[in-house]
């Protein structure tokens, strides 16, 4: 339901696929170990379901890792790769840097209400972030994550776990040709704009956007303007295609 604002955006003119990672929504994680091949061979096992021989792959925070390595373990398979607020190793968003720390302490202390509230300062740019109704907005945003902003599901830690074990950097030279957008929000703390822009540095050719006025929930708060670099990314990756190039 996360990508919901994204869907009725593109779904007129691309047959669209969202998935619940393990642990999320109706899924559920198994024995082993989480890891980001794991979750790469999850979105694929999917694309095997639906008859997809190929498809482009968009991906946002940790989706945008999975995405990386969906395209490692299947480059024939990514005709295009979207990386949204995200980073190329899982370092940047694990960092226990003060602010981090203090941002993610407030999100598991408190009462309910207060945790909401930290929840969103995580994600909102400031002059959202002082213009909404933040109890409204953390409802709202409950539904199309599946749970209420105070909580967090109990995989959340091991897919901390396997991001922080994750680095893509060594193999990202090897999408060159790929087409490949990256964007960033100025305001956002979880994947900054330096980590987008090194993410972009290292796949040759790749596109880098940074949106001002924007945080981590870009894929929600500002849809319009993300689907409108998508569509333009899609449409010339599709170009791209066609002419064999």
């Amino acid at each position: 339901e996360g990508w919901r604002p994204q869907v009725r955006g593109l779904a007129s003119r691309f047959h669209c696929l969202c998935l619940d990672n393990r642990g999320f929504g109706a899924s559920q994680p198994l024995g082993e170990a989480l890891t980001l091949e794991l979750m790469a061979q999850d979105v694929l096992a999917l694309m095997d379901a639906q008859g997809w021989a190929s498809a482009h792959v968009v991906g946002h925070s940790l989706g945008g890792l999975v995405a990386l390595y969906v395209a490692r373990r299947a480059r024939e398979r990514v005709r295009s790769l979207a990386l949204l607020c995200t980073f190329a190793s899982g370092a940047v968003p694990t960092r226990l840097t003060p602010r981090m720390l203090a941002m993610g302490l407030r999100t598991r202390l408190g009462t309910r209400r207060m945790r909401r509230h930290a929840f969103l300062r995580m994600v909102l740019a400031p002059d959202d972030l002082a213009q909404v109704d933040k109890d409204a907005l953390a409802e709202q945003l409950a539904e199309l994550f599946g749970h209420d902003l105070a909580d967090q599901p109990p995989v959340a830690m091991r897919q901390f776990q396997a991001m922080r074990r994750a680095d893509a950097t060594p193999f990202l030279a090897g999408f060159a040709g790929l087409p490949t957008l990256v964007v960033s929000a100025t305001h956002d703390p979880i994947a900054p704009p330096a980590a987008g822009q090194a993410l972009a540095a290292g796949i040759p050719g790749a596109r880098f956007v940074e949106v001002p006025n924007a945080s981590h929930s870009i894929t929600l708060r500002l849809p319009e303007q993300l689907n409108a670099l998508l569509r333009e990314h899609l449409d010339g990756a599709e170009a791209r295609g066609r002419h064999g190039v």
